[in-house]
């Protein structure tokens, strides 16, 4: 039992190893050309992307800012005066200060509100309906400037669902969502975003006091762990569990995967023969 366990830690040392080890330079370069392609591609005059001052869309922002002409970029803030803290406000207008590019801020508190004095409450729902509501402002400037839009969503996010559909699901490319956490926060060290916003508590802020780790009831280290052991590994539920020591850690991931693959499918066709 002893031996087998020294093997397991070893296993696991070396998979974490795999998972933090990688080519910052390369991946750079690689999301950069894919941002300057896909405007390219889709004969736009830019992009337009929602900054909340967290570590996903601070990474996106400054790679899309290597990739681009700075004047083609639009950068919109959406906080909710109620609940999004004052230090993600002021670090997204420093992002867009240091980098040079263009940024608007809508409070949407009002527009928010305005809805809800028609509908049932629901803080769940309400939280989706205040991302559905970023989503449609992000695609208005999209639409009014010819833009294409960035999604920030990273690939722990898409892979647990954790995101809401046709909110900041609803993205036109997404140049980080292969990464997990983790590796984005090991990219945004090498693209030197400062320290306070790469350990922050990630999240999307939809009511007070919200944290994706709390939601999740997992730190992101061991998430994206489990994830990378399942998804990119292959391995079995069995392994993981035995290479973690957490197997109700991988069921209960495993289960938000699963519960989740409506949001990473288009919508389905009923085919009708012709």
């Amino acid at each position: 039992c002893m031996n087998l366990m020294m093997i397991d830690q070893r296993l696991e040392k070396e998979e974490l190893t795999n998972l933090l080890n990688i080519k910052c330079s390369d991946v750079s370069l690689l999301i950069q050309g894919f941002i300057s392609n896909s405007v390219t591609n889709a004969q736009a005059d830019g992009v337009v992307i929602g900054l909340s001052g967290g570590v996903d869309s601070t990474v996106a922002v400054n790679l899309a800012a290597k990739a681009l002409p700075r004047e083609k970029i639009l950068a919109l803030t959406l906080p909710d005066n109620q609940i999004t803290p004052k230090s993600d406000i002021d670090d997204v207008e420093n992002i867009a200060k240091n980098l040079g590019i263009e940024l608007r801020s809508i409070e949407i508190t009002e527009i928010h509100n305005s809805f809800l004095k028609h509908l049932e409450k629901d803080k769940i729902v309400e939280g989706n309906l205040k991302a559905r509501i970023r989503m449609s402002l992000i695609y208005y400037y999209s639409n009014l400037y010819n833009k294409i839009v960035i999604g920030t969503g990273d690939r722990s996010e898409i892979l647990l669902g954790y995101f809401t559909k046709y909110g900041d699901g609803g993205t036109d490319i997404l140049p980080i969502g292969d990464l997990y956490k983790t590796q984005v926060k090991i990219l945004g060290r090498h693209l030197k975003v400062p320290e306070r916003i790469l350990e922050k508590k990630s999240s999307p802020y939809l009511w007070a006091n919200q944290t994706a780790e709390g939601e999740i009831g997992l730190p992101y280290e061991t998430i994206d762990m489990i994830l990378y052991l399942l998804y990119d590994r292959k391995k079995t539920p069995e392994e993981v569990g035995r290479i973690t020591g957490d197997t109700s850690a991988v069921k209960k991931l495993l289960n938000m995967n699963e519960q989740s693959q409506h949001k990473r499918n288009q919508s389905a066709i009923c085919k009708i023969p012709h």
